[in-house]
């Protein structure tokens, strides 16, 4: 039996994912015979019909387990991201899902990997949250903390928002346009990158502003430090609008009302076996070409 630093181990999917019921019962058994503690989130036991293990929320995982495995696709990843992040727990994810940006682990040799990460061997990274909050006259309101991006965006096609972005109390430009993306470095490989923004690393410290096709060609993204507070504010004769953070049900936001983006104090403390390289990644998911060195 090999042993593991990790005394009590989380394991979240969702019901979307019927087709990882393969993958939960394998992972919890091998958890098992390890000795590890396991706690399965509702989701995971209503597929594994499971009545003798420790069920619970993400919320009792956050507070019992010291390592979160996630199973299914980088969505799943998000929903357990967004409350996991406030407790003192490592994630991990196995790739059930289409990209797998996050959940990196190939379920095929996911055991393999787990090996090493209970044995302590792993590659540790703190990915930030950046926090939402809409502030109108002395009420200000947070309504929730991404992983990923926050999303300004128009209620109905072809009505464009005109608003005001600030940058640590600087005007910085006034802009019509569908929108606009603030992205983390976790999120530039998401809706940020498919509106034509750039990628950033995970160990760059910044955000990324990305417009949604605006209405002026000199319009392009922008990288700022993570530490910026960002402002945006509305014209009077701007219609109905709507904020999102990451998979979250967005909410409509009033012409009156002013939105604040900032690097939230909360971390994902995701980890990934040793054998994990960034760029790698970011090759086999975006199609890139091979090495010219291998080609030949």
């Amino acid at each position: 039996m090999i042993s593991s630093i990790f005394n009590t181990i989380g394991i979240i999917g969702y019901s979307r994912y019927p087709k990882a019921i393969h993958t939960y019962n394998i992972l919890y058994h091998w958890l098992c015979d390890k000795g590890v503690t396991v706690i399965i989130e509702h989701h995971v036991a209503k597929l594994l019909n499971a009545q003798t293990t420790i069920v619970g929320d993400l919320n009792d995982i956050g507070n019992y387990a010291d390592l979160a495995i996630v199973i299914g696709g980088d969505g799943n990843m998000l929903r357990a991201a967004n409350i996991l992040a406030r407790y003192n727990i490592k994630v991990i994810g196995i790739n059930r899902g289409t990209l797998g940006f996050l959940t990196d682990l190939d379920p095929n040799s996911a055991l393999i990997e787990l090996s090493d990460v209970l044995s302590g061997h792993f590659i540790n990274e703190k990915r930030f949250l950046l926090d939402v909050t809409v502030q109108s006259y002395n009420n200000i309101n947070k309504i929730g903390s991404a992983i990923n991006e926050v999303i300004l965006h128009t209620n109905t096609i072809r009505r464009m928002i005109e608003f005001e972005l600030y940058i640590d109390d600087n005007f910085i430009f006034s802009q019509r346009s569908d929108g606009l993306i603030i992205s983390t470095p976790t999120g530039s490989t998401a809706y940020a990158l498919s509106a034509g923004g750039p990628i950033l690393s995970p160990a760059i410290d910044a955000m990324v502003l990305v417009p949604i096709c605006p209405h002026t060609l000199s319009s392009r993204p922008i990288v700022i430090n993570s530490k910026s507070i960002i402002c945006l504010k509305f014209s009077k004769t701007t219609s109905e609008f709507k904020i999102g953070y990451d998979n979250q049900t967005p909410i409509f936001v009033h012409k009156e009302e002013e939105i604040f983006i900032q690097r939230s104090n909360y971390y994902l403390d995701l980890i990934h076996p040793n054998n994990y390289n960034y760029f790698k990644t970011l090759n086999i998911k975006l199609g890139w070409s091979k090495s010219i060195s291998k080609k030949k």
